[in-house]
């Protein structure tokens, strides 16, 4: 299974990946500053490219990427 973690969306850089509630992901593609929001784009698995504008405290779902362990 795939850990998941809470960031805020000032935390998001470019190649995080969204997880919402469905499990379905998004690849972060940019992440700007638009007025006092924060401009996420991304990509879905099949390629179609999206948008959303979110405040700098929202809360996001971003998959983390499995840390190896050393025996």
């Amino acid at each position: 299974m795939n850990e998941v973690e809470l960031r805020q969306t000032r935390e998001l850089r470019a190649g995080d990946v969204l997880v919402n509630t469905t499990s379905r992901q998004y690849e972060v593609t940019r992440v700007r500053r638009i007025g006092r929001g924060i401009r996420v784009e991304y990509t879905t698995a099949d390629g179609a490219a999206g948008r959303f504008t979110a405040a700098p405290e929202a809360a996001v779902r971003v998959l983390v990427a499995p840390m190896s362990h050393a025996a």
